[in-house]
């Protein structure tokens, strides 16, 4: 490799890497996504710079490359702009986790983004069933069908495809449709596993909103529409996790109320996990109770720069062996999370809701309007503290206040 040679380098995009625009072969999602992009790097001293930057990574392991990536997806400059938000990536392992991917799932993140959701899910079904991947059958399933994602914004179509590529995966469905303004008739009852976290951007356009939504729950509002696409494309028996904002919890209007109602009476809810202040909010079809975790702690300091709290292999979702102390748990909840998690129904409704995860009965649920705010139920333990007598306390100032005046005086006396 020369990097002495003067003046910008075009040829980097043509002659140097013209493999990059036809990865995937032809007809598939990455080449649908990569038609008019420019594979150029401008100029030798930013060649040399990211060469000698990825050269200093270990590529030994599979998942280093999209580490790489998904490292520069969380510097993208368009994060934020359209209600779009990357979610953090130990929230998304916990979520996929409980939703627990198998073999012969059929996955959709109907707002896929970057596709975090969907690259998580793959490296889940990696590592709990590697012997999947060696049937013929569900190997063919885990590349061409098992993985589909919707997007509006063809930058993040883009990213989420390369993603995936980077991370195994042949032949995912990654495609423009805008999730919310389309009939569905052609993907009702689709698809096994959602897992989402759709931009909650307000109110849309009345008009412009998929009627066969407004069947389900007559809104504008962005969170209760994507919660009933959620409830149309899913399989009998299916499964979904997915973030949602607080107000979906309580809101008053006959839209929230009408929405929970669904969720608890129709479908089954299994559980409400509530995250602190600085992470998102996730949410997770006849529902006998509905179990709740106050997850306070995520690993993670909650101010702007989200400083990690412990090392790195105490993060996240999967601990080493023996666990985390009880110090460790205090700083993150997510181990404790799925472990109560997989435990619930035998926990059932006879853990104290003082505790940090409980189950409510569906009839108290509904006897509150279906608010599913943790509050609601969290009941607080006060400490009875008994105090000393007032003239007990004045009586041991005063003895104080004389022994310093005694101090004092001996003090002035040796001056």
């Amino acid at each position: 490799m020369t990097t002495g040679c003067p003046g910008p380098l075009p040829w980097l995009g043509g002659a140097l890497f013209p493999f990059l625009g036809t990865v995937g072969g032809e007809g598939s999602t990455y080449e649908t996504h990569m038609a008019d992009a420019r594979f150029t790097i401008p100029s030798p001293a930013l060649l040399q710079k990211a060469v000698d930057g990825l050269d200093a990574v270990p590529m030994v392991d599979r998942d280093t490359k999209g580490d790489v990536y998904e490292y520069m997806l969380a510097k993208i400059a368009t994060a934020g702009q359209n209600g779009q938000f990357r979610t953090p990536r130990h929230i998304i392992e916990l979520m996929v986790a409980m939703a627990d991917p198998q073999p012969g799932d059929v996955i959709c993140d109907p707002a896929c983004g970057t596709c975090g959701f969907l690259v998580a899910a793959g490296e889940h079904v990696r590592r709990h069933h590697p012997e999947a991947l060696r049937d013929p059958e569900l190997n063919r399933q885990f590349h061409d069908e098992m993985f589909n994602g919707f997007d509006f914004d063809n930058t993040m179509l883009r990213i989420g495809s390369m993603n995936m590529l980077l991370h195994g995966v042949e032949h995912p469905d990654v495609r423009y449709k805008d999730s919310l303004a389309q009939d569905h008739s052609a993907e009702e009852e689709a698809y096994s596993l959602i897992l989402a976290n759709p931009p909650f951007a307000g109110s849309l356009d009345y008009e412009n909103t998929a009627k066969d939504l407004q069947q389900i729950v007559k809104t504008k509002k962005t969170e209760l529409l994507f919660l009933a696409l959620f409830i149309k494309l899913l399989k009998p028996g299916g499964r979904a996790a997915v973030i949602v904002p607080d107000g979906v919890l309580f809101g008053s209007t006959n839209a929230h109320k009408e929405l929970r109602r669904i969720l608890v009476e129709d479908q089954k809810l299994d559980g409400v996990v509530s995250l602190p202040s600085g992470a998102f909010k996730p949410y997770s079809g006849g529902t006998d109770h509905v179990w709740f975790y106050d997850l306070v702690a995520d690993g993670f300091s909650l101010d702007d720069k989200r400083t990690p709290l412990l090392d790195p292999d105490r993060l996240g979702v999967h601990v080493g062996s023996g666990g985390l102390t009880e110090e460790e748990h205090a700083k993150n909840n997510l181990p404790d999370a799925l472990e109560r998690w997989g435990r619930r129904d035998r926990d059932g409704v006879e853990r104290p809701r003082t505790e940090q995860s409980f189950c409510v009965p569906k009839a108290e649920i509904v006897g509150n309007a279906y608010d599913l705010s943790i509050d609601r139920y969290k009941e607080i333990e006060y400490q009875e503290v008994e105090h000393r007598d007032p003239r007990e306390i004045i009586a041991v100032l005063l003895t104080l206040e004389d022994e310093i005046q005694e101090g004092l005086r001996e003090l002035e006396d040796m001056l």
